[in-house]
């Protein structure tokens, strides 16, 4: 009975030691699973109860242009920050603060006592000066930190407002590029982290981790800021001059649709987009806005007309009257009884609305439409920029006689600035329609080097090389001798339209005396580098046609534009018909090798402005040959022969 006894002793002892060894095994396994396992999760895990981080914001990526011009930059702004739980004596440290931020000494107070791990004082202590800051650091408060912040700063101001857009108080892109490419330019944020207790006092023994900020990258445009700040120019002078609505000017590379330059009135200084109506900073009008095109739409149906070999500008005629009927309606021409007998391609020159309509009869509504759809109009081109309108067409089946001949002269049809330009760079490049484009690279902001690159898109080839060369001849023959005469740059060769548009109200009916008058212009036209385009829209006292108030402003900038583009002047061309009041301009001798003397006898209709001493020309500007206005200058440089 003992022997049974104790083996059950045994056994129980054996079962309780077995029972314990598994115990133990298990708590062994789990405190080296949470040793070696766990180790760097829970290590994580404390030390972000005891970290405290300030963040460091990246540095937003640089907005240039194609030449690394600086168009959008970053100003150093630092940030007052604030750990409560740090500060030793909250009143004097709210009473210091509220000095030297500018704030009421209660809001500084409710800032350095709440119950926060850490605070911003904002808004006066939000982006401050360095002045302020350096202040703040003098004062030497616990628990007060001022940490490296940034702002956006557009050192040309108002200079491509709407393309650029802005960035808001926590350098967030909120409209044009600085939105579209937020995420690129934003880069990612760094931090300072130290260490405290549950209180909040600091913890000496471990060491501060610093984890540096990844800047945005820089973004490289296509914008060539010599002629942005022509357009810049013109559009300026067009507004004090004709106090209009509105004004748009674009201009791209019709080879590749880069976007050269954009802008529009009214228009907004980006760093003060506060102060601005909504419906100014949020409308793009160059790709947002949409109306008839008037007459500058006739190349259309003028490339239409000569790809499908409908008509020959130069052997085929047409009489008009000043009207024409089509459908019971009788549609006038600009001018009051009409051309009378002409070619096609005076009726081109001439901008004559009848001859259009019987282009537009000759092609038909299906082949005119699917040539009007495959240029892109109907639908957004695609730039990189948000708010592009889709513009309007008629529907085919709704198309009658009527709609068919308005269509042809750019009546009844709606229509986006960017699609008239990408539509008429395709008529005269050849016949390719690209996307257009106006974000070109992605740059490291360090090494410059192009990290991402936009490479052009060619959509499709509308019509032929030898169509295109055709309306590229046309279009100069507007320019030196129809209505586009005042678009005329010596030296170059110009090719363009005119457009006079009247404008719809709300109630659906035509507007009196209230037009959008255009001009789009191509230069050099036997080898076009540059398309302009300028809308003025309801331009005050004075004649509202697009000869007499856009195709100035589009000469100006084709000349100025090529010149800054370094585009050599081309010989040949078709030679301007000076009618009044154009003037004529005078061709400059060569004076090289006269003597000073003999200066009389040449320089009837210029002036001479002499420098150097001597009896004889030995240089002279500008250069013989060239052709200047009428009283303009000529610098001669005297001396010895």
């Amino acid at each position: 009975m003992k022997r049974v006894t104790n083996m059950t002793v045994q056994k129980r002892i054996v079962t309780v030691f077995l029972f314990a060894f598994i115990v133990i095994g298990i708590i062994i396994i789990r405190l080296g699973y949470v040793q070696f396992v766990w180790s760097d999760f829970l290590m994580e895990q404390a030390q972000a109860l005891w970290s405290r981080d300030i963040v460091f914001e990246p540095e937003r990526g640089k907005i240039v242009d194609k030449h690394g011009e600086v168009l959008a930059e970053n100003v150093s702004a630092p940030t007052v920050m604030v750990v409560p739980r740090q500060v030793s004596n909250p009143e004097e440290t709210a009473s210091a603060l509220s000095k030297v931020l500018g704030m009421s000494y209660q809001d500084a107070l409710d800032n350095v006592t709440k119950n926060e791990r850490i605070v911003i004082m904002q808004p006066e202590g939000r982006k401050i000066s360095e002045d302020k800051a350096v202040a703040v650091q003098a004062l030497n408060l616990d628990g007060v930190y001022v940490a490296e912040d940034s702002k956006r700063h557009y050192p040309f101001g108002s200079y491509l407002s709407h393309v650029l857009g802005f960035s808001g108080i926590d350098n967030q892109g909120l409209t044009g590029l600085e939105l579209s490419y937020d995420e690129e330019l934003s880069g990612t944020p760094g931090s300072l982290s130290f260490y405290s207790d549950a209180k909040g006092k600091r913890m000496d023994q471990m060491a501060d981790e610093y984890k540096p900020p990844v800047d945005g990258y820089d973004l490289q445009l296509t914008i060539d800021s010599k002629v942005q700040t022509i357009i810049e120019r013109e559009l300026d002078i067009a507004t004090a001059k004709y106090n209009p609505d509105g004004a748009i000017a674009i201009a791209v590379n019709p080879n590749d649709g880069s976007v050269l330059g954009m802008s529009s009135r009214p228009n907004f200084n980006p760093s003060n987009y506060q102060e601005i109506d909504a419906e100014v900073y949020n409308r793009n009008l160059p790709i947002w806005s949409t109306f008839e095109p008037g007459s500058t739409f006739k190349i259309m149906t003028l490339s239409a007309a000569l790809e499908e070999n409908v008509v020959n500008l130069r052997e085929d005629e047409f009489v008009d009257n000043g009207s024409i009927e089509v459908g019971g309606a009788h549609l006038h021409c600009w001018k009051s009884g009409g051309h009378g007998h002409q070619t096609y391609l005076e009726v081109v020159q001439n901008s004559c609305n009848p001859g259009f309509i019987s282009l537009g009869q000759k092609l038909g509504k299906e082949k005119l439409f699917s040539y009007i759809e495959s240029f892109g109009f109907g639908t957004k081109t695609g730039i990189d920029l948000q708010g592009e309108a889709n513009g309007i067409l008629f529907n085919l089946e709704n198309v009658g006689p009527v709609e068919l001949a308005t269509t042809s002269f750019g009546q009844g049809v709606s229509v986006t600035p960017i699609q008239q330009v990408m539509a008429v760079s395709a008529a005269v490049n050849g016949g390719y329609l690209y996307e257009p484009y106006v974000a070109d690279a992605l740059l490291d902001p360090v090494s410059g080097e192009v990290v991402e690159k936009t490479e052009p898109t060619m959509k499709r080839q509308v019509i032929s090389k030898s169509t295109s060369e055709k309306v590229r001849d046309a279009l100069e023959h507007v320019v030196a001798l129809g209505t586009g005469r005042s678009a005329y740059v010596e030296g170059y060769r110009v090719g363009g339209k005119t457009g006079t548009a009247q404008k719809v109200g709300k109630d659906g009916r035509y507007m009196e005396n209230n037009y959008v008058v255009s001009f789009i212009g191509v230069a050099p036209a036997n080898d076009p580098e540059i398309v302009v385009y300028v809308a003025i829209d309801n331009p005050k006292d004075t004649i509202q046609f697009g000869g007499v108030v856009a195709a100035p402003i589009v000469g100006n900038v084709i000349h100025d534009s090529l010149v800054a583009m370094d585009i050599p002047k081309q010989d040949g061309g078709v030679e301007k018909l000076y009618q009044w009041p154009d003037t004529p301009m005078v061709e400059v001798p060569d004076l090289i090798g006269l003597e000073r003397e003999e200066l009389r006898h040449y320089l009837v209709s210029l002036q001479v402005d002499v420098l150097g001493d001597g009896d004889y020309i030995i240089d002279q500007a500008p250069e013989a040959g060239e052709k200047v206005a009428e009283g303009s200058k000529v610098r001669i440089v005297l001396g010895d022969k």
